[in-house]
């Protein structure tokens, strides 16, 4: 079943909050209005995808606020259990530049959500905006599959992503601290970063490609010559040794009346090849292997 569907309260939702994005599981026909909540009631969501907020930009935000206020209203929702009565799903930094710019009362709208549609709210609305940078998107949509139980066609539907670039995207939640600040910073690009995931030193990697200036080609080349962490997907170029290749080998030509080569690629999967010399031994071989 699909976990997703679109309601009636979305056009709502519209109507009342401006241009938000096209979120489907903002559904059910209760009405919502805009309301004036104090900032003091209202607390962040610790599962908020993005996490950095730069002084610069909240500065910024706080200034047009002084002279214009907040022109969007803030998506939030009752909490219970907490220092606070809400908690922020969508508009956190709108939240932070008005507490910055010494308002006392926010416009907001005050929607019933699960965990699971909140995390969604959060997560589209930060993807559509761009506003997380590599490695949150990375640990977002993680926790997505982790904390809501979702298969990567679940996020891929969700995001509008495809599913190549998600669990391209989540590869970087494997490397160390200090290679997802360097991502961070922007002293390695998200794809460098990709590209040194599968390494076992990913570390020593990246402080080369700032130190060389390296290209995304040139660390593939560079990646390609290292050793790779056993954890990674591309580990394990050679498991079976040499003798015991030439043992399945051999036992595959005499069984088929062939000759056979074994080939194995990285993460375990590879071919086997048969060749035959004439039209007679390709059909013996079919018979072979199509007889019960």
């Amino acid at each position: 079943m699909s976990k997703f569907g679109l309601g009636r309260g979305l056009a709502d939702l519209k109507q009342e909050m401006g241009n938000i994005p096209d979120i489907s599981i903002l559904t059910g026909a209760e009405r919502v209005v805009v309301k004036q909540i104090p900032l003091a009631q209202i607390g962040a969501n610790p599962d908020q995808p993005r996490k950095t907020f730069t002084e610069s930009e909240l500065s910024d935000l706080a200034a047009s606020i002084k002279e214009k206020g907040v022109l969007q209203p803030i998506l939030l929702r009752a909490v219970s259990g907490r220092p606070y009565m809400y908690e922020i799903v969508a508009g956190e930094r709108r939240w932070r530049a008005s507490k910055l710019a010494g308002l006392t009362e926010i416009p907001a709208l005050v929607k019933q959500l699960t965990n699971e549609n909140a995390m969604e709210i959060a997560l589209i609305e930060n993807v559509q905006r761009e506003n997380l940078n590599p490695i949150e998107e990375s640990n977002a949509y993680k926790n997505l599959m982790e904390k809501c139980g979702y298969e990567l066609s679940d996020v891929s539907r969700l995001i509008g992503k495809s599913e190549s670039y998600i669990r391209n995207i989540m590869r970087l939640d494997s490397l160390p601290a200090d290679v997802k600040h360097m991502v961070e910073q922007g002293d390695i690009s998200a794809s460098h970063a990709r590209t040194i995931a599968v390494a076992e030193n990913p570390t020593e990697l990246a402080h080369k490609i700032i130190d060389n200036n390296l290209s995304v080609a040139e660390t593939e080349k560079m990646v390609r010559d290292t050793a790779r962490r056993q954890t990674s997907r591309a580990y394990n170029a050679k498991t079976i040794d040499a003798q015991t290749v030439h043992d399945i080998e051999s036992k595959i030509s005499t069984v088929l009346g062939v000759n056979a080569k074994l080939r194995e690629k990285r993460g375990g999967a590879g071919q086997i090849i048969l060749n035959f010399a004439t039209r007679m031994q390709l059909h013996d071989l079919v018979e072979k292997l199509t007889s019960k």
